[in-house]
Formats: C-alpha cells, structure tokens, sequence
C-alpha cells in the first residue's frame, strides 16, 4: 500500500508541525545532501509516516528513529519494513544525550525535519554531543537564514553563535512549500552542520553566558547589557571589553570575539 493511500484517513496534528515529505525523488536528494554511506548510523527526529526513515534504511547502517505521537504506530507498522531501522516513540528532548547515543557503536549524524517550535531546543540539546558529527535540518527558511547569518546583520544572534561555537553551519538546499503534505505556509532549507569537537569545556558556559546575556536587549550596548545582566561593575566591564569599542553591541561580535571575551572573563574573574 502506498503511503498516500496509507494516511488517507490520518488526521494531521498542526500543533506537532506535522508535514510529512511523500515524494521520492525528494526524500533521495535529502539522503544525498546528507553525504551518508553504508557504515554511517543515523538519528531521525520526527518518523511521520516513515517515508525518509526508509530512505535513510536503504543507504545507511543503522537508523534509530524518534516520533512524538504515537497515533501513528499503525501506519508504521506497515511502512518500516527494514530491519536495520529501531523505532522509539516519545518526545526526543525527554531523553538525555546518554540515553539517546547508547544505541550507536561510535558517531553518528542526525536528520530531522523540524517544526518550528522545536528547532532552537533540539538544536541546543544536541550541539554539546562529542559524539554527534554532523546535524541535517530541514527548518523554517528564515530559522536557516537565522543559523547561518554574518555579524551586523538583522538575523545574527544568540543561534547563530551558539552554532558556530560548536561547528559550521551551511544552506545546502532551499525547498518549496509544496513538497510537504499537507503544505506549510512559508518555505524551508536544508541546514548542515558539522561538529568541530574542538571547542574548549573550561569556557563553555562562561561563552554561552556572555551570548545570551549580551542580546538580552538587543538594542542596548553590550557594555550595559553585562553590566545589568550579570552583575557586573562598570570597572570589570570595562577591563572586559578592553581593545574593543565600549559603545559596540552583542551583534557585531564574531564567534571568535565572544570566545576572546569568554577566556578574558575567566581570567580576570580568577584576579578577583
């Protein structure tokens, strides 16, 4: 039975951002942007109808697959016909990183089509993995734009950064509306990230503090952002911010400034 005919009777849930990709010709121009071969193991987030899930199966060693609503066990049980394939229901960000990466031999990659009001929290959950290497998202156009977007411009920001702490993010594929069932109201891109696994733990948090706190008000210096934000004297902010332009704000900063600013706070906190 085709999947069509499959989820003729299936009623789609938008509060799940259910969009499900049918055409095949699509779902294998997805696998090959991937760059996955025979010996890779993949994580998908969001199985749907298990159209890509058996994509994936037909290319890779291994795919666990994660899906939220267990309405669809049903039509699963009919479509995930390989055996290579390990099925979980339930909300991925219940799962820890350990839990999840318990089922892989050594790294791994992820596919996911995400909605979006679950793209910044998994993308989040995930950049931390040593083992992860690399993150194939299909997102909202404008959340791709976001990730990979150039200091000083409107869509620069806290998940630009964070992505770019943690590896390298590019647009690999712009994607119509209408190759979704049913179609969303705006279009999508195809995101990749590879994981460097070299960013340093000691200032991990302290990076991931200074990002957020110094687009707390966007508007606002960075300067003043810190100074409120974190409770910092004007003194220490100063001292901080020392060879860069105390009236700058957070969004003209690269990666590579905050990781400046993030070692310079380490070491001028351990004088205190």
């Amino acid at each position: 039975m085709s999947f069509s005919k499959l989820l003729e009777n299936f009623t789609f849930k938008k509060s799940l951002g259910q969009n499900f990709i049918l055409d095949k010709n699509f779902q294998k121009a997805i696998v090959n942007d991937c760059k996955l071969t025979k010996d890779d193991e993949v994580l998908e987030i969001g199985t749907g109808a298990g159209t890509l899930t058996c994509a994936l199966a037909e290319v890779c060693k291994k795919v666990v697959t994660y899906e939220k609503d267990e309405s669809l066990k049903e039509i699963l049980d009919e479509t995930l016909i390989g055996d290579n394939i390990v099925l979980h229901f339930g909300d991925i960000l219940s799962f820890s990183l350990e839990e999840i990466e318990e089922e892989f031999e050594s790294g791994y990659h992820m596919v996911a089509n995400l909605p979006y009001y679950i793209t910044t929290p998994i993308i989040f959950h995930f950049l931390p993995s040593t083992k992860l290497q690399t993150l194939n998202i299909m997102v909202q156009k404008e959340v791709a734009e976001r990730i990979c977007a150039k200091p000083g411009t409107k869509d620069y920001g806290i998940l630009t950064l964070m992505v770019n702490f943690y590896g390298k993010a590019e647009i690999v594929r712009l994607i119509n509306r209408n190759m979704y069932i049913p179609s969303p109201k705006v279009d999508s891109a195809m995101v990749r990230i590879e994981l460097s696994h070299n960013f340093d733990t000691d200032i991990e948090e302290i990076f991931d503090t200074l990002v957020h706190t110094g687009f707390a008000m966007r508007r606002k210096t960075l300067q003043n952002n810190l100074v409120k934000g974190l409770g910092l004297s004007k003194e220490f902010a100063l001292k901080l911010l020392d060879g860069f332009d105390p009236n700058v704000r957070a969004e003209s900063l690269s990666v590579d400034d905050f990781v400046k600013l993030a070692y310079r706070y380490v070491e001028l906190y351990s004088n205190i």
